[in-house]
Formats: C-alpha cells, structure tokens, sequence
C-alpha cells in the first residue's frame, strides 16, 4: 500500500506534515532536514522544488526558493540527495512543485524517479484539474503515485466532491485563499469552512495547510480534519537555528504550548 494511504488509515487525528524548500538554508541539507523530521517524530514530510516563479507561497517560501536556486538546487540534484533516503526513512515523502520544472524534467521520468527512490506523491499547485485528468493521472498511477489536490474555500461543493471521487491519499484543504504564510489564528470565518467541509463527508481525509505556526492554529485545524501542514514557520526556524534538529525541536515544542 502507498505510504500515505497506510498513514491515513493507520492514524485518524492529529497527523503533522512539514514542509521545507530543497536546498534551504544549505544545498546539501535535504536528506538531513528529512531525517531528523522523523526522528523527532513528525507524520509526513512535504520537499518543496525550488522555482523561480511560486505563485502560491508568501515571502518567507518565496525567498527560500530563490536562496535554494543560489544554491545550486534542482529536480536532478535533489534526486540524487535522495537516492538512499529509504534505506532508513520510512514516513511518507511529498515532492511539492510547480509545473514547468517538473515539465522540463519529464512528467513520466519525473514519476519514475519519485517511484525508483521511494516518494509517495507530489502536490503541483498551478496543475489544472481537468488536465491532471486527462493527461498526468494514469501516469502516476502507473506509478503508484498519488497527486494531491488543493481546495480552497472559493472551491464550490460540486467541485470538491469531484475532486474527491478522481483522487486518493488526501485532499489539501487550503485555510484561506491567500499565498502561504504563518496566522496566529483563525477567525471564525475559517472555522466555519473547516466545519463545512468536514460535514460533507468525503471519502479522502484532509489537511489543513497555509498559516498553521502554533498550537492555537493546529489545534483549530486537527478538529475537522485528520490534521495540518506547517511550512512557513519551519522554513524560518531553519533559517533562524543552527541546526534542523534545533528547527525541528523548536517548531514541536510551539505546538505544545
């Protein structure tokens, strides 16, 4: 079974992702940031492929990518970083992307790759539904690969149950129609969303994502859905800490109090 089935139907509640940009702070940092995402016992991890135009992140994302192409960062560098990463790491990965990089590599080579060193899917923002039906979906699943789809609270119901019915692993539930970046809260506005589409029923699990940075914000995420996404915030710790293992244990113990 795909890891991130085997994750959703082995825990129900509370499942913490964490995303973080391919080659921030340093080029050679990915396999090491996963690692010790795992060690300090984080649920899935979200590698995020720098690109030069990310349209659906705020500043602190925006600025890591461009550092991370600084770097020297790309889809064949990153490939390589993780080509043993399974040998002891056994949580689910995500490549999380935009189109045109992974469109230069190949979109069958790019899904043979993540199938040869063990990634369970990807998440492509700027993928157009009806093209992800029509031209990449049987590709990945030949793969055994799982695209996940993003709604947000403009998406109407009809929508979100046919993205349900054509996809599996889960749905990334978007907390606000904004770029990505850390909230203190959630206002009752987005609480009510949660409510909503948690009331609807769908056969896929979710995640909220997109301004999750403290206990309050996944707290309010956990209660209508199987759990949360950070990115923002642990970019910034890797950013502001010495090492990941700091960012990792700083970004966990702001989720404790």
């Amino acid at each position: 079974m795909n890891r991130i089935n085997s994750l959703f139907s082995e825990q129900k509640q509370n499942i913490l992702s964490v995303y973080f940009t391919a080659g921030h702070p340093t080029l050679e940092s990915p396999a090491t940031i996963i690692r010790e995402l795992q060690a300090q016992g984080v649920n899935m991890i979200e590698i995020g492929i720098p690109f030069s135009d990310p349209m659906a992140d705020g500043p602190v994302i925006q600025e890591a990518a461009t550092k991370a192409l600084r770097n020297g960062m790309s889809l064949h560098k990153l490939f390589s970083q993780l080509a043993e990463i399974r040998t002891d790491v056994t949580i689910p990965l995500i490549l999380m992307g935009y189109l045109n990089p992974i469109m230069q590599y190949g979109f069958e080579n790019f899904c043979k790759q993540c199938a040869k060193i063990g990634v369970d899917g990807m998440i492509i923002p700027d993928l157009p539904f009806a093209d992800y039906m029509q031209s990449y979906k049987a590709i990945a699943d030949r793969y055994d690969l799982r695209i996940i789809m993003l709604i947000t609270p403009e998406t109407s119901d009809e929508r979100i149950r046919f993205i349900d019915e054509h996809t599996d692993g889960f749905i990334y539930m978007v907390s606000s129609a904004s770029t990505t970046g850390a909230q203190q809260n959630f206002d009752d506005q987005k609480q009510a969303y949660f409510q909503h589409i948690n009331g609807m029923n769908l056969k896929n699990p979710r995640l909220v994502g997109f301004g999750i940075s403290n206990k309050a914000t996944f707290d309010a995420a956990c209660q209508n859905s199987s759990g949360a996404i950070i990115g923002s915030r642990f970019v910034q710790l890797l950013e502001q800490c010495d090492t990941p293992q700091q960012a990792v244990s700083a970004l966990l113990d702001s989720l404790k109090k």
